[in-house]
Order: C-alpha cells, then structure tokens, then sequence
C-alpha cells in the first residue's frame, strides 16, 4: 500500500512539472471567440453560463438575441430583474422563422441586432457579449457569414470575449474562433413527446 501511495506521488510530481512548464508558455490576456453550434441542447444554456460567471466576477457583458422573441426565459428575467447595471440584454428577434414567417421583417430585425452587437462588442468596458442565435440569423441569410467574421477579426477589442451561438455554425466562423463546442445530440424529450419545460429549456 505505502509502495502504491509512493509510486502516485511520484507520478503526480512528475506530471505537475510537466504541466507547470506548459502553463509557464501560456497567457490569460485574450478575448476569446467562442462557438457554442450543434444539433444538441444547451448551446445557449452553456454561453448564459459565463455570462453569469462574468457578473458574479462583476465584469460587464452584454447579450444580445438573434432570433427567440419576447417569451420569458429564465436567464432573462434574472438579468432584466437584477443585474441590468452590469449586463445590457437585448432581445431583438421576433420569434422562430417559421412563426414570423416574414423574410423581410426577420432580416430588418436582424440587421438591427446585429448592429447592436457591433456597437456591444465595440465598447472595451465589456469584457464579455453574447450573441445568441446568431448562427440561425447567418444561415438564412439575415446576417452576412462575411461581415460578422471580418467584423470579429478586425474590430473586437483584443480582450473581449465574444460567444456566438446557434445550429450550423459556418466554416469561416469556426476557423476564426479560439474554442468550439459542438453540442451532439444523443437522447431529447421531445422526440417522446415532451414539450419545452420552464427550469429545462427556458
């Protein structure tokens, strides 16, 4: 037994060298670009997970919504409620495509929330801007893949974070991006029936 606890001691000071002396050759000085995509859930569950982080570390963020239109979610009310002073929330959508069904209006809201998120991302006080959905705004064709990246790589402040979210993240977004995550769908409760729950889904 005494053997055993040597030899993991032994190893675990090995590796905390080894890693020491990754770390030493790493920074924590850089707005990340950040892709939540994928066919899974909790894309945008995960993106209002740092959000929250950043103002429990009192950091101004700000987020703004592509798509979901004025329902009530939990995250926004939170945010509307209690932290508006250090978290700007904007929810510029109108509901899902296929309710508004109105290409026109859809684009006009989206090119409003997509200048909204330039101006967001633009003011260096905010350490973090969520754009929610934005990847779905992109994929019709509301919001240009072009502009958004050119945008991302010659405008966004060298240390705001930005996290975009949303289905069928575009090529020439993910290969400007420092992290990606694609959520993979395995089992949803709506496929046995289950309707979006409030606590779950929103």
């Amino acid at each position: 037994m005494s053997e055993d606890t040597d030899r993991h001691a032994m190893k675990m000071a090995k590796k905390k060298v080894a890693r020491d002396k990754i770390m030493a050759t790493k920074t924590d000085k850089k707005g990340l670009i950040i892709v939540h995509t994928g066919k899974g859930k909790g894309k945008s569950s995960a993106a209002f997970g740092m959000i929250f982080r950043c103002i429990a570390h009192d950091m101004k963020c700000g987020v703004v919504q592509f798509i979901k239109g004025g329902m009530s979610t939990g995250e926004r009310d939170m945010i509307l409620d209690k932290f508006t002073e250090i978290c700007a929330f904007h929810t510029m959508g109108e509901g899902f495509t296929w309710e508004t069904q109105d290409k026109a209006r859809d684009t006009e809201m989206a090119q409003a929330a997509w200048a909204k998120a330039k101006d967001l991302v633009r003011d260096e006080s905010n350490k973090m801007v969520l754009l929610d959905e934005i990847n779905i705004a992109i994929r019709y064709g509301y919001v240009d893949i072009n502009e958004v990246v050119q945008f991302l790589v010659d405008e966004k402040p060298d240390l705001t974070h930005v996290v975009l979210t949303g289905r069928n993240a575009k090529d020439e977004l993910i290969e400007v991006a420092d992290l990606v995550t694609e959520m993979e769908l395995i089992k949803h409760p709506f496929r046995s029936g289950i309707k979006a729950q409030i606590g779950v889904e929103f």
